[in-house]
């Protein structure tokens, strides 16, 4: 299990001021802090981030890991003088990621033309469900929106049932890495020329991304690919197959050579001059077959035993895990995947660790989650803030107290 570090990171320097809601904003900026960065995270007074109020075992269970390396400030904007601190911390920024719906800081006369006039060098990242321009622009977007648009839960799920939406948030995800990569790209600019940008992060476009051929494929035939279960559209074998044992396997053999080792490693060496199975064409016009034939060795087997001798014939395989047994893998267990935090209200919590992994400077977990407002006083005197306005400011509630 991984400890709190204080050293620097590649990131260490860098200043983010988090206006961003819910989990893409949130996914960016835990992994610019993750790497060093010092995030800034403005929250409404009271409630906080909405992400707070996704619990689970009693406790904000996503912002213990999304809130994680930030600092919180509880600042309302909507206040008189709300504004103007919030234009000091911009003065103080590097990157300022926000996750209004489009419009929102022109309404505010802090439209990004004019913070680059005042701000040369900062990089402003825009996060919304459809883009700052196009037909939707105006239009609020959650990724389950875009999940739906994008084309995925048209190929998720079996194709004699609904479509399916996946049940975490894929998209946000998607955009939130994303968008962390396209502040890094946009940092580097600025430290090169002295000029800022904008950064417009739609959630639909990254996960339409994520499709990579599906566009090619469609304009060139006409072809729209749907549900096919655990199936792969693009190479067959690839599913899941029920052990013996109750338990589940997943074997993907995409190329000629895996496929081959498979049908050794079960026993079916004359598969590989089947004409049914020859090639990837084939196997794809005969899946059923294949399938019933690894199905039926696997239920054969445990899920360890099954794994074992695919492993041992160098086939790529993989038990199916819940939370519980992902956790006590002995290959997670010793690479570190998840990390411990101490934390104030529940002692300590695990955590994903940190990724992807650098070797001269790899990022580190600093500090836990925030409680609403913990670094108010802290932010604003590193804003310019003298003590008696940080307590001018307190004593009005512009800046509270979570």
């Amino acid at each position: 299990m991984g400890e709190q570090s204080s050293l620097p990171g590649p990131l260490d320097g860098v200043r983010v001021l988090d206006l961003s809601r819910l989990v893409c904003g949130n996914m960016l900026t835990m992994l610019l802090g993750d790497f060093g960065a010092d995030v800034w995270k403005v929250e409404e007074p009271g409630p906080g981030d909405p992400l707070r109020a996704w619990r689970g075992g009693g406790v904000s269970a996503h912002w213990k890991v999304y809130g994680r390396n930030k600092r919180s400030i509880a600042l309302d904007l909507r206040a008189p003088g709300g504004r103007a601190v919030l234009e000091r911390l911009v003065a103080c920024a590097d990157v300022l990621v926000e996750g209004f719906r489009p419009g929102t800081l022109e309404r505010w006369d802090l439209a990004p033309a004019l913070l680059l006039e005042r701000h040369p060098r900062l990089v402003i990242l825009r996060i919304s469900g459809f883009g700052q321009t196009g037909a939707y622009r105006h239009r609020a977007g959650y990724g389950s929106l875009v999940e739906g648009m994008s084309g995925l839960a048209s190929r998720t799920g079996f194709p004699d049932r609904p479509p399916l939406l996946p049940s975490f948030p894929v998209a946000d995800m998607a955009a939130g890495m994303m968008g962390a990569f396209s502040a890094v790209a946009a940092l580097r600019v600025a430290e090169a020329s002295g000029r800022g940008q904008v950064v417009d992060l739609a959630l639909l476009e990254p996960m339409v991304a994520m499709f990579g051929a599906d566009s090619v494929i469609q304009a060139l035939t006409g072809e729209l690919r749907g549900r096919t279960g655990s199936r792969g559209g693009s190479a067959a074998p690839r599913n899941t197959y029920r052990a013996g044992d109750g338990g589940w396997l997943t074997i993907s053999a995409p190329m000629q050579s895996m496929t081959e080792k498979l049908f050794d490693a079960i026993g079916r060496p004359e598969l590989k001059t089947d004409p049914r199975f020859v090639t990837n064409a084939a196997r794809i016009a005969h899946v059923e077959e294949l399938d019933t034939i690894i199905g039926d060795w696997v239920g054969q087997r445990s899920v360890a035993e099954g794994w074992a001798a695919l492993d041992a014939a160098g086939v790529t395989a993989a038990p199916i895990y819940d939370a519980a047994q992902l956790a006590a893998d002995p290959h997670v267990v010793s690479r570190g995947v998840f990390a411990t935090l101490p934390d104030a209200e529940v002692g300590e919590v695990v955590v994903p660790a940190v990724a992807p992994r650098l070797s001269a400077t790899p990022g580190a977990l600093r500090r836990a989650a925030p409680a609403i407002g913990e670094h108010n006083e802290a932010i604003l005197a590193e804003a310019g803030y003298d003590a008696p306005a940080i307590a001018a400011l307190l004593a009005s509630g512009v800046v509270a107290r979570g």
